[in-house]
């Protein structure tokens, strides 16, 4: 049922894939699936604020997170389970999105966090990837 399941991670965050992978692990075994782990860098924002940081600032965090993501599968991901590493610039729930329709995914696991007032004002972004998706979202709570 689920072959391509995109997995989006906060690196900062454990427990954005302490429970997650394990559920993420399980729906590809179920199907012989493949595993797409995901982080989003956030961008500057504003220009202005770009010419605070070295030009080279963006492509090493690319190169950083890209590590970080193989270190977590390492750890956390069984060696039977394929799995392929994906790096996005930008707006996190529009980068999710993105991805998801680039890979073809038949699901999204993400995490979710008990929502603080501010995020009852502005929506978090599992709400949003769950809203907007073209596919199905799982959603695992901590």
């Amino acid at each position: 049922m689920f072959k391509r399941i995109l997995v989006p991670i906060d690196l900062n965050e454990a427990s954005s894939w302490q429970m997650v992978l394990p559920a993420a692990v399980a729906q590809c075994r179920l199907e012989g699936g493949e595993l797409y782990l995901m982080a989003v860098m956030p961008n500057f924002g504003l220009p202005i604020v770009a010419q605070y940081f070295p030009a080279d600032y963006e492509e090493k965090a690319e190169v950083q997170a890209a590590a970080r993501l193989k270190e977590i599968s390492a750890k956390d991901v069984p060696g039977d389970v394929k799995i392929s590493h994906v790096v996005r610039h930008g707006t996190i729930y529009e980068e999710i999105l993105k991805a998801a329709q680039e890979v073809q995914c038949d699901l999204i696991v993400m995490a979710a966090h008990r929502p603080a007032l501010k995020n009852y004002l502005l929506g978090p972004n599992a709400a949003r990837v769950a809203r907007h998706a073209s596919c199905s979202v799982l959603v695992v709570r901590d």
